[in-house]
Order: structure tokens, then sequence, then C-alpha cells
């Protein structure tokens, strides 16, 4: 599975900013897709995660309310709608597949290429 993240940018808090993750190579609907982000300084975090069926969403406490992760089959691409952006939420975000351990633990299977997204204050 090939994964295509874009969609980062600039954006000042409190503002809005969609991600999308493209897949290619196999049936998309047969892995569950995750964001993670890894900011400057810090390991890499789990951020949200969709199941292969779309119908279980798992959040990190800091984003719940805020982010909401989201797939269309029919385009082989997961998103990420993040509101209410905070200072603390710049960071490169990735885009990953796998199975449900993998993604909920961290250790997905494919990961994406990054995306930088950096909130100003």
């Amino acid at each position: 599975v090939q994964l295509q993240a874009c969609g980062g940018g600039l954006v000042q808090a409190g503002g809005s900013l969609r991600l999308s993750c493209a897949a290619s190579g196999r049936t998309f609907s047969d892995y569950n897709m995750g964001w993670f982000r890894q900011a400057p300084g810090k390991d890499r975090e789990f951020v949200a995660c969709i199941s292969s069926s779309g119908g279980t969403t798992v959040y990190t406490a800091s984003v719940k309310g805020r982010f909401t992760i989201s797939g269309d089959n029919t385009k082989n691409t997961v998103y990420l709608q993040m509101n209410s952006l905070k200072p603390e939420d710049t960071a490169v975000y990735y885009c990953a597949a796998g199975n449900w351990v993998e993604v909920t633990t961290g250790r997905p299977h494919y990961w994406g290429q990054g995306t930088q997204v950096t909130v100003s204050s």
C-alpha cells in the first residue's frame, strides 16, 4: 500500500485544516487507517484511527472534540478534519495503515510521508 498525505499548512490558532491521505496498491477498505504526528524534539504520537469498516474511531485525548477522522472508500482516501487548532498541534502529520492492533498501538505496517501543520499563536 502506498499512502500520500497532503493538506498541511500554516494556520492561526482557532483555525481549521483538513488533511487527506490517498491510498493505492491494495483495496483501501481492507485496512484500518490512522493519523500520527511528530512535533520537533518529541516522539511520534498517535492522533486518531478509523476501522476498515468505518464504524469505529479512536482519538487521543488532546484532540477529542476538535479533530474528526473519516474515510471515503470510493476515493481510497482518509481525512483528518482539524478544528480549533492550537499551537501545540504543530507537528508533522503522518497517515498510516495496518491491522487494528498495529494502528492502535502505534506500529502500523504502512506509513505515508508527512505533511507539516503549523499553528501560530
